[in-house]
């Protein structure tokens, strides 16, 4: 009687062997592993227009390469609350509409606005302003420059 659970027969195991990565009779196959695409980086050589890397022109390729230049030199930091309660400090990244939390990746942007980093290099990939002011971001940042 204990006997029936500790011995395996050559059916048992062939049985387990073809089963492996195969249906039950009757069945439709399983589906084929899981692939993710890998998507071409689409970029914007003007805010409603959009085209593959491949698709831009030698000048478009250049200023795009400007545009990613000048937003890699905007502050990055992480985000803290604060301490106080009375600290008025943002709260939520407006484009996402996701509140901040502790140690989120930010950028700060000449105006003194607050963005998630990836939320807001998207944003100005496609328009150099500022989502909250309207503030042209490439003019305040090349003037902070002169002044220097």
């Amino acid at each position: 009687m204990g006997n029936c659970l500790s011995s395996q027969s050559a059916d048992d195991l062939s049985l387990l062997n073809e089963s492996e990565g195969a249906s039950l009779p009757g069945e439709p196959p399983p589906p084929p592993p899981y692939q993710e695409r890998v998507q071409a980086p689409v970029y914007y050589p003007t805010p409603s227009q959009t085209r593959l890397a491949s698709q831009l022109s030698e000048e478009q390729q250049v200023r795009i390469a400007q545009r990613i230049g000048i937003i890699h030199h905007l502050p990055r930091g992480m985000f803290d609350p604060g301490s106080e309660p009375s600290d008025k400090k943002v709260k939520e990244c407006v484009i996402c509409m996701v509140d901040f939390d502790y140690g989120d990746p930010i950028r700060f942007l000449p105006c003194l606005h607050i963005y998630h980093v990836d939320c807001i290099d998207a944003w100005l990939m496609r328009s150099f302003t500022c989502p909250s002011c309207m503030e042209p971001v490439d003019a305040a940042l090349l003037s902070s420059y002169e002044t220097n």
